[in-house]
């Protein structure tokens, strides 16, 4: 247990270091589109690259973990972090929107790579502890919330927004993220490798069951649209906050608070929110996480100020955790270690390309049906029917203990 807690530790501690780069990158993603191409009608274009090359750099990632083991591969998220703001940075410099696509794009496949980090996490622990496992690990994410206010929102007091203003912090960004690789090179032995340990001759008999067989498992659609819908609706929003809390008229640098209590609801209760799945059981605690987003939502189309801001995104971040954490822990759970790198690989691939649909389809109802009000609205209906699915389809996703009697 002492090198299970250990890994963890570290894995914590590498998304500790990511959550500096996917902070700015979500704070400023928008914003730094319109300011080296001068296209204000294209804000949403930034989040969809990043989501888009999320979504497609997870799906190989998660097979190749599958065969290879979870650090190599996340050890190379970490390397494309850095890389990713550095090219952001010379797009910036340069004013070359090409540059700062790839930038973005790179940024993107970053995050999804090392957040494949809470599956490591979760198939560590036994599977009626998995819940809490990942929780462990995506606890490190909230200490990102620091960086902005203390780091990233003094690059912008009193400056006039600029593509220039914008080559340090992205400098900065890939800086956090060397520091996330060095940490990951303590991870040992690999997760995957702990992960034999609980199989059963049910779940791994050496035989990889078609990824079609996989899905048509009891519970794993019902899960899967939870993880997706909570992700898709989550990261849509949260990528178009910014440019939305400066068409309020707010300053740059206020960007940064916003956000920044948007991940403390994201993963500051995110070890209570372990526990509480494992009592009230991965269905309700799915439904009842989109029922808080949805509200989240519904209140960014009455609330304009910082504060009203804040509030609704960490009641979003919060409503988020929850559903998250239990449909991702119950997709561990039904698949054999050799099998669950392709099933959240999957999930996550159909997230971020929601995600990214969602993201243009979002700028285009800012830009062009009245702002942030028809923007909050259709956001918390997307999240009032995806509850309504979970909670009428497929069985039950059950206490852990339960569902692993």
């Amino acid at each position: 247990m002492t090198t299970i807690r250990r890994n963890a530790f570290l894995l914590a501690s590498g998304l500790v270091f990511q959550s500096g780069m996917i902070q700015l990158a979500v704070a400023l993603g928008t914003v730094t589109i319109v300011a080296v191409t001068g296209v204000s009608s294209i804000l949403g274009l930034g989040p969809a690259v990043f989501l888009v090359a999320g979504a497609l750099a997870v799906g190989p990632a998660g097979r190749l973990s599958d065969k290879v083991g979870r650090m190599p591969v996340i050890r190379g998220g970490f390397a494309l972090g850095v890389f990713g703001p550095l090219v952001t940075a010379a797009g910036c410099a340069a004013t070359s929107g090409a540059l700062v696509f790839l930038g973005l794009g790179l940024c993107g496949a970053a995050q999804s790579i090392v957040l494949l980090s809470r599956t490591a996490a979760a198939e560590m622990f036994p599977p009626e502890r998995r819940a809490r496992g990942m929780s462990i690990v995506l606890f490190g994410v909230v200490s990102g919330a620091i960086w902005g206010p203390l780091v990233f929102g003094p690059m912008f007091g009193g400056r006039r927004l600029s593509a220039h203003d914008l080559v340090v912090p992205w400098i900065a960004a890939g800086a956090f993220t060397a520091a996330g690789f060095l940490v990951s090179l303590g991870v040992r032995p690999d997760p995957k490798d702990i992960s034999t340990a609980y199989a059963s001759p049910e779940t791994e008999n050496g035989q990889v069951a078609p990824l079609r067989e996989i899905l048509r498992r009891p519970g794993v659609a019902t899960a899967i649209v939870g993880a997706v819908g909570s992700f898709s609706i989550m990261a849509s929003v949260m990528n178009l906050a910014g440019y939305v809390a400066v068409g309020h008229h707010h300053a740059q640098s206020s960007i940064f608070t916003i956000i920044s209590l948007h991940i403390v609801g994201m993963y500051g209760l995110v070890l209570v929110i372990g526990d509480v799945v494992e009592r009230i059981g991965r269905r309700t605690a799915t439904v009842a996480g989109l029922l808080a987003m949805a509200a989240s939502n519904a209140g960014l189309a009455v609330f304009a100020s910082i504060a009203g801001m804040s509030v609704c995104l960490f009641g979003l971040g919060l409503g988020w955790c929850l559903a998250y954490v239990a449909a991702n822990t119950e997709l561990v759970n039904l698949a054999a270690p050799s099998e669950r790198g392709r099933l959240v690989g999957l999930s996550d691939l159909v997230s971020g390309l929601t995600a990214a649909i969602l993201a243009l389809g979002g700028g285009i109802v800012y830009t062009g049906a009245g702002g942030s009000v028809p923007l909050s609205v259709v956001a918390a209906g997307l999240a009032l029917l995806v509850a309504a699915w979970v909670a009428g389809n497929g069985p039950a996703l059950l206490p852990s203990a339960a569902a692993d009697a």
